[in-house]
């Protein structure tokens, strides 16, 4: 009873005691707390929001690369879209004896656009919307004339009506922006009578619609080349966090966050320039036989989608992780090795060969990411590999394996 008492009744110099030990817990909770705003902070220097010169460097040479990428992806779409828009100006005014048709080039650079993934439906709701607003704008012109009440009426009616004749959004857009255009145009430059401009809208979305159909050229080669892109961006960036695991540089691993982040750009362009060309192959009786090889392709683009996630999840440990623990070359070791696989099969699909050597390389490295071998070497280790591991699933079934044989490919303890 003495003891239970005496413990439950402590003396000012038990109390004192409590109190110090107290300040003695809170110290490393307090300490924590302050790493973890660091690694913070320095997650957000690798997202660019720094106006550290270093960190502005690597965001400008990431947009410049892109920049640069986009005027090489957007060269050849831009000149068929120009070289349709002179056809559709000289089938109006020369063959149809149109003396303005000012509607056929447009509606062959609305439809077609600067997008290298030309989708038909796309293509045909864009058509179709210009043509639809035209004629109503014609018709509402010549019947109410024009003003501020007839815009919006216009509007109105433009973009009810097509809703009601299909789903597609760019058909509403264009539907409303075009009878806006007819409505608001002075009425000098109505000329031609309201079946020429209709005709002449017409005319350019038929135009936009036979290139699209008919000079998709290989449509193996734009998501090759993404595909090609989009793994190099994978094994960049986990080249630099395999630099700043190995040196412990946490700045580096946010470097690495952020190269991540802006892949995200070429990841959505691989993604849609298979979805053309499937579209394409679906419809274009001499591309049908290069289906499975699409079909490849997308699931590829999927799975490189996931792994980038997985891989910026990595990286974001990887900073938490330096800051805490310091070089983990063991780690960096694998993460390189990763960086290499990747890099290997991005050659594979670009190239359309068989990614074998990618597949033996990245399975070395899922058999030796086994999260019990670093028990020792505390919890934040063990979750990187961990991490890893989906990560190197992710790559393995790119090369064409199932879920279930990547997985068996993964190390066990």
């Amino acid at each position: 009873m003495d003891g239970r008492g005496g413990a439950g009744t402590p003396g000012p110099a038990a109390r004192g005691g409590a109190g110090s030990s107290a300040e003695a817990t809170s110290r490393p909770a307090r300490e924590a707390d302050r790493r973890a705003g660091e690694a913070v902070r320095l997650i957000a220097v690798g997202l660019g929001q720094s106006m550290d010169p270093r960190r502005w460097r690597v965001f400008l040479g990431v947009r410049a690369r892109q920049g640069a990428r986009r005027v090489r992806t957007a060269a050849l779409p831009v000149a068929t879209a120009a070289l349709a828009a002179g056809i559709a100006y000289f089938v109006s005014g020369e063959v149809l004896n149109h003396a303005v048709p000012l509607f056929a080039p447009i509606a062959a650079w609305v439809c077609l656009g600067f997008q290298p993934e030309r989708q038909l439906r796309r293509v045909a709701e864009m058509g179709a919307g210009v043509a639809v607003g035209v004629g109503l704008g014609e018709l509402f012109v010549q019947v109410f004339g024009a003003g501020p009440v007839q815009i919006a009426v216009v509007l109105l009616v433009s973009a009810l009506i097509a809703r009601f004749l299909d789903r597609g959004q760019l058909l509403t857009t264009q539907a409303g922006v075009q009878s806006i255009v007819i409505v608001a145009m002075p009425a000098a430059m109505l000329s031609g009578g309201a079946l020429g401009r209709w005709s002449d809208a017409a005319v350019g979305a038929l135009v936009a619609l036979v290139v699209a159909a008919l000079l998709p050229g290989d449509v193996h080669r734009r998501p090759r080349a993404l595909a090609r892109e989009a793994m190099g961006d994978l094994a960049g960036m986990l080249s630099t966090l395999g630099r700043a695991l190995r040196t412990g540089d946490a700045q580096l691993a946010a470097d690495a966050l952020a190269q991540g982040r802006a892949s995200q750009e070429t990841l959505e362009s691989w993604t849609a320039a298979t979805r053309s060309a499937a579209e394409l192959a679906r419809v274009n009786p001499a591309r049908r036989a290069d289906r499975p090889v699409i079909g490849e392709l997308s699931r590829a683009a999927t799975l490189a989608d996931r792994a980038m996630r997985n891989a910026r999840v990595v990286a974001r440990r990887g900073v938490l992780a330096v800051e805490e623990d310091g070089p983990v070359p063991e780690i960096a070791d694998q993460v390189e090795a990763l960086a290499a696989g990747a890099r290997s099969l991005g050659a594979s699909l670009g190239r359309g060969e068989p990614p074998e050597q990618a597949r033996a390389m990245l399975a070395d490295v899922a058999a030796a990411l086994v999260p019990e071998a670093y028990a020792s070497q505390g919890w934040r280790q063990q979750t990187l590999v961990s991490l890893l591991r989906s990560l190197a699933v992710d790559a393995l079934q790119m090369t064409g394996l199932s879920y279930r044989q990547a997985v068996r490919e993964l190390g066990e303890p």
